[in-house]
């Protein structure tokens, strides 16, 4: 079975009653990835990991990654991790104009086109695309919403492109599979919400149902009928959310008119975005309500943080004579982050002290922009280090991580440093796990 067949597959149970899904990992961070790799490696099942048009363009991205490059990253770590190549889904999430939303119309276009052919020359096999942002020359920009015409205008230009260049690709790669695509144009923000949302109105079916109507008249303008077989999911907002402190939880009640819909389209899905922090049950009724790609990344990101941030506490406790040698990993984290705020500043206002508390425990997780800077690498490679070097006391991991406590008195995880961790990052994994059928 290759990764095309694997994800039509869910669809179909879907659309026979069984509820099946994947989850989407959208991360760039080797310790996460590794953690994710390992855990689904003793399962039949394929594992998902996308990049965003920011993390990863034909411009590196945030990341200093081109696609070609984040695929090898991958593959690479899929090899340390033991998991076979072949059971790794490459997909592209919010490929489009977005990084070039300041630039005039033509020149972003041009941009997100280039974009699209060097994620499916990387072999990039799931591509959503994201043409909901207004450009610089748009009219109306700032006052109402982009109209939904040129969203689905746009986002046919660029399954185009993609098309193109999948038959430019498939010449050098025979057995290449084609793209399937993801559309949408009520995609929540990347990342968390940057205000607080005390309730977010779901996506009401008519909207839904122009949304398909427009992509598909679109795509058959431009010859793209073969292609538009292979849209499989739309983006849509289930009324899920999180930022800073708060996270609005997934509303079966709310979101049926939605669900409902999908029984007039054999072939569709939902793919639901921000679903971090959701409860593992109510990752499952999603599932069942037809949200069958779940996409996480600061989640888990989020309890890596959680990890490094508990091992420090065991070092300094450890350590409380050797001063000198300790990590300051909290303290380097966040004098890197106030020196270069570009990446969190606007999205955590307050008292000073607020703002302080945001930067280190905030659910929006800025502190994953931070994990690649040579200073922070540093600091976490000496803390592993200085724990790898000794026994850490059961007492120690009771006391900060009680729940990898309870798993080495039972016999199920060992004490190393880099284990722990992974299991931190692994229980979010699991919930995910559970809630698309994995489990």
């Amino acid at each position: 079975m290759n990764s095309n067949e694997y994800i039509t597959d869910i669809i179909k149970a879907q659309k026979k009653g069984i509820a099946k899904g994947i989850y989407s990992v959208c991360t760039a961070n080797e310790f996460v990835i590794e953690a994710v790799l390992e855990n689904a490696k003793t399962e039949k099942n394929f594992v998902l990991i996308e990049s965003t048009c920011n993390q990863v363009n034909q411009f590196g991205g945030y990341t200093g990654m081109r696609p070609c490059d984040f695929k090898n990253f991958i593959h690479n770590i899929a090899r340390k991790a033991g998991f076979p190549a072949e059971r790794l889904i490459l997909g592209g999430d919010h490929l489009g104009p977005n990084p070039w939303k300041d630039e005039d119309a033509k020149r972003a276009m041009q941009k997100a086109g280039r974009l699209i052919k060097e994620y499916i020359m990387a072999g990039y096999t799931k591509i959503h695309i994201d043409t909901s942002m207004y450009l610089a020359d748009d009219p109306g920009k700032g006052i109402e919403r982009l109209d939904d015409n040129l969203i689905a205008r746009r986002g046919a230009e660029l399954a185009l492109q993609a098309e193109k260049s999948y038959q430019e690709f498939k010449k050098k790669n025979p057995q290449a599979e084609p793209p399937l695509y993801v559309i949408g144009s009520e995609v929540p923000v990347p990342g968390g919400a940057e205000e607080k949302e005390e309730e977010l109105a779901v996506t009401g079916p008519a909207d839904f149902n122009q949304t398909i109507d427009l992509f598909k008249k679109y795509f058959y303008d431009n010859e793209l009928q073969e292609a538009w077989k292979r849209v499989i999911a739309i983006v849509v907002q289930p009324g899920v959310e999180f930022g800073t402190d708060y996270v609005l939880d997934y509303n079966r009640e709310k979101a049926r008119d939605l669900s409902s819909c999908l029984e007039d389209y054999q072939n569709l899905v939902f793919e639901a975005h921000s679903t971090d922090y959701q409860q593992s049950e109510l990752l499952r009724k999603m599932v069942e309500d037809g949200f069958c790609i779940l996409k996480v990344g600061p989640a888990l990101t989020y309890a890596l943080r959680e990890a490094l941030f508990a091992l420090e506490c065991m070092e300094r406790e450890l350590l409380a004579g050797n001063r000198e040698k300790l990590s300051d990993l909290q303290k380097t984290l966040d004098r890197v982050m106030v020196e270069n705020p570009a990446d969190w500043e606007k999205y955590y206002d307050g008292s000073k002290n607020e703002i302080r508390l945001a930067r280190k425990y905030s659910l929006s997780d800025r502190i994953r922009y931070y994990w690649a800077e040579p200073e922070v690498i540093e600091a976490a490679n000496r803390l592993i280090k200085n724990l790898e070097s000794r026994q850490i006391p059961l007492t120690l991991i009771s006391q900060f991580m009680p729940e990898q406590y309870k798993k080495i008195r039972k016999g199920l995880l060992s004490n190393e440093v880099l284990n722990l961790i992974k299991d931190k990052i692994a229980a979010v994994i699991s919930d995910y796990s559970q809630a698309v059928g994995v489990q």
